[in-house]
């Protein structure tokens, strides 16, 4: 099982993390643990939000580029205009 053999690897690390004797290291385990169950599952499954991230960087630089608009449609517009053209190569100006 993936998750099995991620779950002993993460245990690993953490019995080096506390060989090492490394104070700042050590302290990092309880935000792992923390955490435990989303970094196993970021390991196993093949799921990730850089698609949206991107999406939303590409908005964020049409925003900033189009400092000065009077009309919020426009923008939206321009926006939305970009994002379903982005993969056809053409530009809207």
């Amino acid at each position: 099982d993936k998750l099995k053999e991620i779950k002993e690897g993460l245990y690993r690390y953490y019995d080096l993390v506390k060989e090492s004797g490394v104070v700042e290291f050590e302290r990092s385990i309880s935000t792992f643990q923390n955490w435990q169950k989303q970094i196993m599952n970021s390991f196993a499954f093949d799921l990730h939000n850089g698609y949206v991230e991107g999406i939303n960087n590409q908005t964020k630089v049409i925003k900033r580029n189009a400092f000065g608009f009077k009309r919020f449609d426009r923008f939206r517009l321009k926006v939305l205009l970009h994002h379903q053209y982005k993969n056809l190569k053409v530009r809207i100006n």
